[in-house]
């Protein structure tokens, strides 16, 4: 990744989950990881049924030297990734991972922050047991699929259209 590549997405990742934290009508822990060693930062939270969630930003392409030109892309996951072992010990009042569900957005770095209502959205309907999720992204979805209610991966529109095949 480019330099500007590695501010922007630390940037991002700042915005967003400090955002995230203050939108949620739950407390929220925002980690200090370390990107270079693979342990990215995360948001996360225990929900109603005492179950540990989290939200992670990461890099799915960016510029390099090699390849200026490549995309930039990103993914905002919920409840999906590894290397949760360590959070959830230090959580004396967690059940575990909440893993009944988890979410995948790929997306391009300037549609994220438009995301973080509809996220906290998404969250809260989940964490309410709600089937239902009828709130409008802020951007259009990609998503092949025959009922939307059921998709657990999406892509904006515009990230689709810059993905490298």
């Amino acid at each position: 990744m480019t330099p500007e590549s590695i501010r922007i997405v630390s940037q991002l990742r700042r915005e967003f989950y400090s955002l995230f934290a203050a939108a949620m009508k739950v407390p929220v822990t925002i980690t200090n990881g370390n990107p270079s060693l693979g342990n990215l930062p995360i948001a996360c939270w225990i929900d109603n049924r005492q179950r540990l969630n989290y939200v992670r930003i990461y890099v799915y392409t960016a510029p390099d030297e090699l390849i200026p030109e490549r995309p930039f892309i990103l993914r905002l996951s919920v409840n999906k990734g590894g290397g949760m072992d360590a959070a959830i010990k230090w959580r004396k009042d967690c059940q575990g991972l909440n893993q009944s569900w988890h979410f995948e957005l790929t997306l391009l770095p300037e549609e994220i922050l438009d995301f973080l209502p509809w996220v906290v959205s998404l969250v809260e309907s989940h964490n309410h047991g709600s089937a239902s999720f009828i709130q409008e992204p802020p951007h259009p979805f990609d998503i092949k699929m025959s009922n939307k209610l059921l998709f657990q991966d999406a892509w904006t529109q515009k990230a689709r259209g810059l993905q490298v095949l």
